[in-house]
């Protein structure tokens, strides 16, 4: 269900809400690539709630074009977005997501892809959140200022030429508890709609994930 909520400056965005299939073990907010939400996104949202999360997909570009939806084979388009976008204001929009779902109850944690998972890193540093997990994450250097607040998990293909190897080992050297998981897969390897899917890698992270979720975000 598509519903609006207010960010702490003022600004309403929209998000998508998926309520949690039985009672509910938390909430988890889920962090776009450069797309939007896209129905692929949308069918993660129903992933998550089918193992018992209240799921929140905010609409991170309705502060630069409201209600984008940028087609995969334009990531030119979503690149442009993403980079007009200040990362300050960002994230007030992934903490308005955040308090939405903590007032349904229960601890909340975030999973971002592309661009989302690097902002999932960053909600790991600086957002109230239980944990955060990061889909091939981008944009990594720029996060690399603070101390991990939260649990952090990381999933990255061992041939993604968003994130190289010399990148990577750069935020492990700064952020040594992070969790990280390499793949025999590229960028984008989650995402079912694009021929960068690696269905094997993509299963093994989710699993993986549900059970961090589950360490850390639950609540039985």
């Amino acid at each position: 269900m598509l519903t609006t909520i207010t960010a702490s400056d003022g600004h309403s965005l929209d998000c998508w809400m998926v309520d949690a299939e039985g009672p509910a073990k938390g909430g988890i907010v889920i962090l776009q690539e450069i797309f939007g939400i896209t129905d692929q996104l949308k069918g993660v949202a129903d992933r998550y709630a089918q193992l018992g999360y209240n799921v929140a997909i905010p609409a991170l570009f309705d502060r630069q074009e409201r209600g984008a939806v940028i087609p995969f084979d334009k990531g030119p388009v979503g690149r442009d977005l993403m980079l007009a976008a200040k990362l300050e204001n960002t994230m007030k929009d992934v903490d308005a997501a955040v308090t939405a779902l903590a007032n349904k109850g229960g601890r909340v944690g975030v999973i971002g892809f592309c661009w989302g998972g690097g902002l999932a890193l960053r909600a790991a540093q600086k957002s109230d959140v239980a944990a955060a997990v990061a889909f091939y994450g981008t944009r990594l250097p720029q996060y690399l200022d603070a101390p991990l607040q939260a649990p952090f998990l990381g999933h990255f293909g061992e041939t993604d030429d968003h994130v190289p190897p010399e990148m990577l080992a750069e935020a492990k050297a700064y952020l040594p508890e992070m969790e990280v998981h390499m793949y025999d897969a590229g960028h984008a390897f989650a995402n079912d709609a694009r021929p960068s899917y690696v269905a094997d890698a993509a299963e093994v992270a989710h699993q993986r994930t549900a059970e961090f979720l589950s360490k850390h975000v639950a609540q039985n």
